[in-house]
């Protein structure tokens, strides 16, 4: 079995992507793991090439920013990586540059891969989420947080990245996948204030319509992470490889976790889904094929 890893970046430094960690978070078990790298303002290069894994396979890329609806350049960046896949490879593990797999979920993941290799039923498996929100002790736990996400697709050319790279398809219909009892770790919100300021007076550019009038929000120097109508605390363990990022954290914030900002509707829905383990009206970008 092999197994490719594969994602893109653009201006890593810039905007603190734990890129880094997220490439070493899953290179042990890959056999290969493409990085497609954008022009960036910042050193992201040096960045990359400080891994020095032979695994490690850089190729240029210059992002066409006229693609802004729906933020499609950011699917196109990722077709564009998943190309450069070598043709031998039976899976690829996608990872965005806020992405990190704890290693205590590898023998999870390898044996779902190995599992599933000849059964061409399967295009791919779904993970769970865990989104830090603020910094690293706490969680989102309402509904606004997407709970899954494919993360893994079968080496087939046809699959190609879905809107903004929000999920994957395959001719334009829902991947047919198998859950796995494994996270992914998300850490886009976890940065300092003033670096998640910035990270969102860019990200709208990427996008027309609505999502770029949303710019106009965001007009401080300082992200105010209390903003937020629910958060939970977190008090499992990170990923080995986050230890020096999190010991490097230079800024406070704190939030009681007993504070609920809902309005009746959510409250109601929040209460049904911890209840009953169901999301009412979750959107779902994949099929998902029952256990065996």
């Amino acid at each position: 079995m092999k197994v490719s890893g594969f994602t893109f970046i653009r201006n890593a430094v810039k905007y603190d992507y734990p890129i880094v960690e997220s490439i070493r978070s899953i290179l042990p078990i890959v056999d290969e793991f493409i990085i497609l790298l954008g022009q960036s303002e910042d050193n992201t290069k040096a960045l990359i090439e400080s891994i020095e894994s032979p695994k490690i396979k850089i190729f240029p890329s210059i992002w066409d920013d006229s693609l802004r609806k729906g933020g499609r350049v950011l699917a196109l960046e990722t077709d564009k990586a998943f190309r450069q896949i070598s043709l031998d490879s039976d899976w690829a593990f996608y990872l965005q540059a806020d992405e990190v797999i704890h290693e205590k979920y590898w023998p999870t993941i390898q044996k779902a891969m190995a599992d599933n290799i000849d059964n061409k039923e399967v295009d791919g498996l779904l993970f769970k989420y865990i989104h830090f929100y603020g910094s690293y002790n706490f969680v989102g736990d309402s509904r606004k947080w997407y709970r899954q996400e494919i993360r893994i697709i079968r080496n087939d050319k046809e699959i190609q990245s879905y809107r903004d790279a929000q999920g994957f398809r395959k001719n334009n219909k829902k991947l047919k996948v198998k859950a796995i009892d494994a996270y992914v770790y998300h850490y886009g919100w976890v940065k300092s204030p003033e670096l998640q300021q910035a990270k969102h007076n860019y990200f709208p550019t990427l996008y027309s319509g609505e999502k770029a009038t949303k710019k106009q929000s965001y007009t401080k120097d300082s992200f105010d992470y209390s903003k937020i109508d629910s958060l939970a605390t977190f008090d499992e363990s990170h990923p080995s490889i986050m230890q020096e990022r999190i010991a490097s954290k230079n800024w406070d914030f704190d939030f009681d976790p007993t504070q609920k900002n809902f309005n009746l509707k959510t409250r109601v829905l929040n209460t049904i889904e911890k209840w009953m383990n169901y999301r009412v009206a979750e959107y779902k970008n994949f099929q998902l094929i029952k256990k065996d």
